[in-house]
């Protein structure tokens, strides 16, 4: 064999040969169809006009015939000759072939068709003419086999072999790179490709003709099936060769992998629509083999990578690629859509392997929340024992637990939310479960901060703070918990109700000891001197709520003050936090019910029995006054305990009222109001009614016999009195 260009591919096997057929002269019939479609589809008429800069001048043969054929047997022959050896038959084939030259000359070894001038054409890369040439010679090889000895046309065959390999090699390496070339140098590419499809042309011609065995034992070349194969092996050889894509250099080698396989696939594929695919015929489907190609490697390299022993960034890794980057980046492309659905390329990964992976990174996710939010806490707990006050944002005592426990399960939600919004789903409710657990341990390490720790500096400072913490809880709790989770969610604000109310219970114990005997001033003398009573009740209260203004709550003011805008913390999680239902509305909800609560105690304590409508009507009008004076304080503090309001004036209409039946409407309305209500509590009000026979009082009470069911949502009243 000649000189072998450079450029060969290496490691491509030729196709085997097929056996051999028996020995017939083809039909000129079928000769003329397969030369016909031969012919360039869309190219001849620029093929002639001369190759670009890179393959230098077209060497196409000349369209004008030559007359002579001095070497020819055939044209010593009469031209009325009816009968024609194959060689005549490939002159008549021939005769137009390529613009109209004859086959005498290309066929005929006297300078105008020479292994050697193919051979030129091949080293300078001029494919189209050499492609021509070529199965011109090969037919011409054996067209004339009479008078040839083995040892002739044994070196014939391998002078023509030799070219094709040449061929082969130069158009195959091309294709190797065509993700290269296509861009700069398309002519090159688009005669490389011209070249296999001649071939293709010729497989299907000998396919179909009775040759003799010297032909067909090279025959059929198949040469798409070496292109397939090229085209594999370009693929993997890309897509293998990482350091070709720079990345950040605290990627993990995973990552790196990764991404260097996504983005060779995206920006190849955008070459093959854009400046490959114009170049074959729609039959080689050239975008989905190259998309299955690159398909295929990326897909077996991620099993492989799943089937070892992930850690918890590989595995998110993973995910992330196959059930979001590659379907929505790479997949949805506007340029690589069409292509790719045409492909039908199906999921990186098997389903089962997919699931076995997000079933393992919820578990991971999980245990990692679960693990900061311990380490939060316990830092918590340890900033509690410090003698510091607690920070301040914006006025209000401050702790950053409830910021770093919302910021770590948003992260976690936001990271698998990015994968699949149905795995962000899925981890939510496991993050929201994790939530649950980690406040029942805050509620208990508070609690023993609580026992432990009275004489601190900063006692009610750091309750404080807690309590805040509990109004952003609840805050990010109710904004991002859907129906399916209402069991889980109840649970937490049950939680936080807990810390809330035990938080109150100790900032409220001074107040509550200091109205106490001011409540008792009720029963020390007549009702009805007790006016001022209820003016220094409300005047006490009012003097504690200033050590209440650092708690958190947006509609917050100080007595005699216009109210100011609500102080929002940012956190970056698409809400904020501090607002809804404050922390002072929590306290003053817990004051409104302790005063009300404290005032029915003195009613029913049966120290007062009014035997006179007139004396009952008094009380009942102090009782309404006194209820309206405390409704307005209370609300105008911010309590939107609204279910109360409603306690002290029905009572005051139980006392005023004469008429038994009326009194049992009466009684009625307030028990479907307070279902809690029991007939101790209705005797002790019915005990101010002096003039009020046994028997009607009896048959009252039995009005609490019957079973009501509350129409309303409130927080027990009459339950908390205890009836001596």
């Amino acid at each position: 064999m000649d000189k072998i260009s450079k450029d060969c591919v290496t490691g491509v096997k030729l196709p085997g040969k097929p056996s051999t057929s028996s020995e017939s002269e083809p039909h000129i019939v079928s000769i003329e169809s397969a030369v016909e479609e031969t012919q360039p589809k869309d190219q001849m008429k620029t093929e002639s006009q001369g190759q670009d800069s890179v393959l230098g001048d077209s060497h196409e043969p000349s369209t004008e015939a030559n007359e002579s054929c001095p070497h020819s047997s055939e044209c010593r022959d009469s031209p009325k000759k009816k009968k024609k050896g194959i060689k005549g038959k490939l002159k008549d084939a021939f005769s137009n072939f390529w613009g109209g030259q004859k086959i005498e000359n290309l066929i005929e070894n006297d300078g105008a068709l020479t292994a050697e001038q193919i051979r030129e054409h091949l080293e300078s890369d001029h494919f189209f003419d050499a492609t021509k040439q070529l199965i011109a010679l090969e037919w011409a090889l054996y067209s004339n086999l009479s008078g040839k000895s083995e040892e002739e046309l044994s070196r014939e065959q391998s002078e023509v072999e030799s070219l094709y390999e040449l061929l082969r090699c130069k158009v195959f390496s091309i294709i190797k790179n065509s993700i290269i070339l296509a861009p700069a140098n398309p002519k090159l590419l688009r005669h490389a490709v011209y070249a296999i499809e001649e071939q293709e042309v010729e497989d299907e011609k000998y396919k179909s003709e009775k040759l003799p065995d010297q032909i067909v034992s090279y025959r059929p070349r198949k040469w798409r099936e070496v292109w397939m194969d090229t085209v594999k092996q370009s693929v993997a050889d890309r897509m293998k060769d990482i350091q070709r894509t720079s990345c950040a250099k605290n990627l993990s080698t995973t990552a790196h992998c990764l991404l260097h396989m996504g983005r060779t696939m995206k920006e190849d594929m955008t070459t093959v629509v854009e400046c490959i695919k114009q170049h074959y015929h729609a039959q080689f489907n050239v975008c989905s083999t190259y998309a299955e190609c690159y398909h295929s490697y990326f897909s077996s390299q991620l099993q492989q990578i799943a089937d070892f022993e992930l850690g918890d960034k590989d595995t998110y890794l993973l995910l992330t690629w196959v059930q979001n980057l590659y379907p929505n980046d790479i997949r949805k492309n506007s340029i690589l859509v069409k292509e790719l659905d045409e492909a039908k390329l199906g999921s990186l990964l098997p389903p089962k392997m997919i699931k076995q992976l997000e079933a393992t990174y919820l578990y991971n996710e999980a245990a990692s929340v679960k693990n900061w939010l311990a380490k939060s806490l316990e830092m918590e707990v340890k900033r509690w024992t410090e003698e510091k006050e607690p920070e301040k944002l914006d006025g209000r005592f401050h702790s950053e637990l409830a910021i770093d426990v919302i910021q770590t399960i948003h992260g976690g939600q936001k990271r698998a939310a990015e994968i699949t919004p149905e795995l962000g789903n899925q981890l939510s409710i496991v993050l929201l479960v994790e939530l649950s657990t980690f406040l029942k341990s805050y509620k208990k390490a508070l609690e023993e901060f609580k026992e432990k720790n009275k004489q601190h500096g900063y006692f009610k400072a750091m309750i404080i703070a807690n309590i805040n913490n509990c109004m952003n809880f609840r805050d990010h709790t109710e904004k991002t918990t859907t129906s399916a989770q209402d069991s889980t969610r109840l649970k937490i604000l049950a939680t936080l109700r807990e810390i809330e109310n035990s938080g109150y219970d100790e900032l409220l114990q001074d107040l509550f000891l200091e109205l106490k005997p001011i409540f008792r001033k009720f029963t020390q003398s007549k009702w009805l001197s007790c006016s001022e009573t209820m003016d220094e009740i409300i005047q006490a209260t009012s003097n504690h709520l200033s050590e209440f203004k650092t708690l958190l709550d947006p509609f917050y003011q100080l007595q005699g003050s216009a109210p100011v805008s609500p102080p929002l913390t940012t956190t970056g999680l698409g809400y904020t936090i501090g607002g809804g239902y404050g922390a002072l509305y929590g306290i003053m909800e817990k004051i409104h019910g302790h005063l009300v609560r404290e005032y029915i105690v003195r009613l029913m304590k049966k120290k007062v029995s009014l035997k006179t409508p007139e004396l009952q009507q008094n009380l009942s009008k102090l009782i309404s006054a006194h209820a309206s004076h405390l409704q307005s304080f209370c609300k105008e503090k911010g309590s939107k305990a609204t279910w109360l309001d409603s306690a002290l004036p029905k009572l005051a209409e139980i006392i005023i009222l004469q008429d038994s039946s009326a009194i049992k409407i009466e009684v009625a309305i307030l028990a479907n109001t307070y279902p809690d209500i029991s007939k101790k509590h209705l005797a002790a009000i019915l005990y101010i009614k002096g003039n009020l026979p046994n028997s009607e009082v009896r048959s009252i009470l039995s009005i609490l016999d019957i079973s009501t069911k509350s129409t309303t949502s409130c927080d027990p009243l009459f339950s908390a009195i205890r009836i001596s």
